[in-house]
């Protein structure tokens, strides 16, 4: 399978590759309900990405934010991913809680890669064509 078949979306800006595989989606541990919810804010997730087609940029924020009912931080760090080309915010990294890395490989750090629905765009035609 060549690279360009397993991958169907590029930056909404600019239009450059970003080589997201739709075999890398999160999915297993969020079907159902959860799944559902994430697609209609406009979040796809993955397990991995193709991390030379992003710049990531460290991100610290002191507030509240919840992370259940009844769980709560002041102080989140997260990675924001740019597109390497034009720069445009595609979505976030979140490092994994354990009851989300039922597919983690072990190896790399298990992190979840939250990319938003509205900063991609599909591919064109001409990058199927063989």
């Amino acid at each position: 399978m060549t690279n360009s078949a397993c991958s169907c979306c590029s930056c909404g800006a600019c239009g450059y590759n970003l080589n997201l595989s739709s075999s890398n989606r999160h999915t297993l541990s969020v079907i159902g309900s959860e799944y559902g919810k994430l697609v209609r804010r406009g979040i796809v997730s993955f397990f991995s990405i193709d991390e030379s087609r992003f710049t990531q940029m460290e991100e610290v924020k002191y507030r509240p934010y919840f992370t259940s009912k009844r769980s709560w931080g002041l102080l989140r760090r997260r990675t924001k991913l740019l597109c390497r080309k034009c720069g445009a915010h595609v979505g976030n990294s979140d490092k994994c809680r354990a009851s989300s890395s039922e597919s983690w490989d072990g190896l790399s750090e298990s992190r979840i890669f939250s990319i938003k629905i509205g900063a991609l765009q599909p591919l064109s035609t001409e990058h199927f064509m063989i």
